[in-house]
């Protein structure tokens, strides 16, 4: 199985409870709030990016949160400097 990075978009910032529970049914995100956007940052084990995404927003549903939307980075990301000849 592969890890499939991504980040889930949340509707709701948890307080301190709610994280402690969303901590209880995954160990794989990390939850964080950024310029008042809650999202928590996967690392997660699955067959595909599909199931990797299912499951989790499954787990995040469990706590009693939804989810806005799907964040995913491309894995190589071309940069300047990388590129740049001598």
């Amino acid at each position: 199985m592969r890890v499939h990075e991504f980040t889930l978009i949340l509707t709701a910032d948890p307080n301190k409870e709610e994280s402690a529970r969303l901590y209880s049914i995954f160990s794989d995100g990390t939850l964080v709030t950024m310029a008042g956007v809650p999202q928590i940052h996967f690392h997660r084990e699955a067959p595909s990016l599909e199931d990797a995404i299912t499951s989790t927003v499954e787990h995040v549903g469990k706590a009693g949160f939804d989810v806005v939307h799907v964040e995913i980075e491309p894995r190589n990301i071309f940069t300047a400097k990388s590129s740049a000849v001598t």
